[in-house]
């Protein structure tokens, strides 16, 4: 197939595509597309409004169509399926892997899904069951069961012979085949026997006496977040998944992996915002301002507490002006230190690195930090304050003021996601705009109550 190599070509095909759409004929369209990956058929398809997405889909060659469902995301995935007929479908995902066809399963038509599961042997069957048994943001879910796996008493040309053999039925080996996992008759895992030593070893030495003990199978219900981990750590090409009994089932390979990362990095960003990561770019404005609207109103909310705790200090306001000009210079410090350290402990939450044993430590050297960043920017505001209002009590009350909301703003931030994460709620989605709220309020009711208190 051919391959897009560079962003400007990657660019220049989509331009391609648009202007073929727009202008024809359709012909050209579907010229583009023949020999695309999928994956940039279906960059195409996301890049464009609905109406002319549903135009490019019918070019997309039928056979093409499944891997392209799997490579779309979100509504866009759903939109595709909607506008394919059933028929089409079937013949589209009867061909995919099973770990992809698990991934759509969900969203597919039940028909389709009837179809393509009594159009599969027994054996075939089973796999598929085992695979879809799993959630799919675990190890199991991830796994493909196509995992070639050997004895280990067996010698290395047998080895070869059965690859031969599995080549000769299959068209091919699994992608990312970098090992061979090796089992016992009951199908527990014992090791892996790298490529690089069957090719390269006497072929009369047994598996056994070359393979690979050290690396550890992962087990089908890890997080995907952890089994990312693994493979940075031992910068794995491939690894065995197993069951509860030990068993092999299935074998995670760094394509699965790079998808889950993508897919992370998609939802930190979007989430962030309080959007998510499955929205179509192009979506109506009514079905996006609906979905906007939830977060925009909590937005609001956390805007009127701030706002009601100014109103409890409106005389003060009145009577020494200076304090309106000021008081969004606390709010702002504090929020960006609280920022800090959320995107700090939500990093050391994903990473494992913080856990029971060391929350409390965590919370008193980033209490540390924020003391010690108070008292300096403190020291720095009031002077700027002592020469621009000419109020030394004034300054004062807004250098500790700073510092007091930096220390809240640190101590938010460290907690907030701590405890939304023990209440299995996403820290990036939510953690924000409850920060913001608290050091808000707390930043306006320090600074203005000190200020009525010594200075009205």
């Amino acid at each position: 197939m051919a391959n897009i190599d560079t962003e400007d070509e990657r660019a220049a095909f989509l331009e391609r595509v648009r202007a073929a759409l727009s202008e024809g004929p359709l012909e050209r369209a579907a010229d583009e597309l023949r020999g695309r990956h999928a994956s940039e058929i279906a960059d195409a398809l996301e890049s464009l409004p609905p109406e002319e997405r549903t135009r490019l889909w019918q070019l997309v060659e039928p056979r093409a169509k499944g891997d392209v469902l799997v490579e779309a995301h979100g509504e866009v995935r759903r939109q595709l399926i909607e506008e394919s007929a059933t028929d089409e479908l079937i013949v589209a995902v009867q061909r995919l892997d099973l770990d992809a066809l698990a991934d759509l399963y969900d969203e597919l038509p039940a028909s389709v899904v009837e179809a393509v599961l009594r159009a599969m042997d027994a054996q075939r069957r089973a796999r598929f069951d085992v695979v879809h048994t799993y959630p799919p943001d675990t190890a199991g879910g991830l796994m493909d069961v196509d995992a070639l796996a050997v004895r280990a008493d067996v010698t290395l040309r047998m080895v070869l012979s059965y690859l031969a053999r599995y080549r000769a039925e299959h068209e091919r080996l699994p992608a990312q085949t970098d090992a061979v996992m090796v089992t016992d008759p009951d199908g527990s895992y014992r090791g892996r026997l790298a490529v690089t030593d069957l090719v390269s070893l006497d072929l009369e030495t047994r598996v056994h006496a070359v393979m690979d003990r050290r690396t550890e199978p992962i087990a089908a219900d890890t997080p995907a977040a952890r089994v990312t981990r693994r493979f940075e750590d031992e910068d794995l090409v491939s690894a065995a998944v197993v069951d509860a009994a030990g068993r092999l089932i299935g074998r995670i390979t760094v394509d699965d992996v790079v998808d889950v990362i993508r897919e992370q990095a998609e939802n930190s960003v979007m989430a962030g915002a309080g959007l998510d990561a499955r929205e179509d770019t192009f979506a109506p404005p009514l079905a996006a301002a609906w979905r906007r609207a939830v977060w925009l109103g909590i937005n609001l909310v956390s805007a009127f507490v701030a706002a009601w705790v100014i109103g409890l200090f409106e005389g003060a306001i009145e009577q020494v002006v200076a304090l309106a000009v000021l008081m969004p210079v606390v709010a702002s410090m504090g929020g960006v230190a609280g920022t800090q350290s959320l995107a700090l402990v939500i990093r050391g939450i994903a990473l494992e690195q913080v856990n029971d044993d060391n929350r409390l430590r965590l919370l008193r050297k980033e209490l540390a930090v924020g003391a010690i960043n108070g008292l300096v920017w403190a020291l720095a505001v009031a002077l700027i304050a002592t020469a621009w209002f000419q109020k030394p009590v004034l300054s004062l009350v807004f250098g500790a003021a700073l510092v007091l909301n930096l220390v809240w703003g640190v101590a938010a931030g460290t907690l907030i996601p701590l405890a939304l994460a023990r209440l299995r709620i996403d820290p990036v989605l939510a953690g924000g705009v409850v920060l913001v709220a608290l050091t808000d309020a707390f930043g306006f009711f320090a600074f203005l109550g000190m200020a009525t208190l010594l200075l009205v």
